[in-house]
C-alpha cells in the first residue's frame, strides 16, 4: 500500500486548507482500511488527528480540531481528504496520512497502530 499527501501550503490565520490522500496498491480497498490524519510540530511528538473508519461511516477527531477540521473519503478513489477551516498558528506542522487494515475502534488515535503511512505535506499558518 502507498499513500500520497498533497494539498499542503502557507496560509495566514482564518484560512482554510483541504489535504488529499490518494491511496494505492494492488489489494488495497477503501472499504477495508481505516485511515487517518496525524500531524508533528518540529519539537514534538506526532499526534492524531482525524480517522475515519473503513468505508468513512464513522469519523474521531482530536479536540483541537474538533469542529474546525473534517475528514472524509471518496472510496471510488480511494482518497482521503482533511478539509481543514479556520486555520491557526498552532496548525502548523507536517501532516501525515496513515492506513491499517486491521485497525480497531480503541487504538484509531495510536501512530503506532497504523501500518501505512504517506511522506508528508507541509501546512503553515502565520499569524
Amino acid at each position: 500500500v502507498q499513500l500520497q499527501a498533497s494539498g499542503g501550503g502557507l496560509v495566514q490565520a482564518g484560512d482554510s486548507l483541504r489535504l488529499s490522500c490518494a491511496a494505492s496498491g494492488r489489494t488495497f480497498s477503501s472499504y477495508a482500511y481505516y485511515m487517518a490524519w496525524f500531524r508533528q510540530a518540529p519539537g514534538k511528538e506526532r499526534e492524531f488527528v482525524a480517522a475515519s473508519s473503513r468505508g468513512g461511516a464513522n469519523a474521531a477527531y482530536a479536540d483541537s480540531v474538533k469542529g474546525r477540521f473534517t475528514i472524509s473519503r471518496d472510496n471510488a478513489k480511494n482518497t482521503v481528504y482533511l478539509q481543514m477551516n479556520s486555520l491557526k498558528p498552532d496548525d502548523t506542522a507536517v501532516y501525515y496520512c496513515a492506513a491499517d487494515r486491521a485497525m480497531i475502534t480503541s487504538t484509531v488515535r495510536t501512530a503506532s497502530a497504523y501500518d501505512y503511512w504517506g511522506q508528508g505535506t507541509q501546512v503553515t499558518v502565520s499569524s
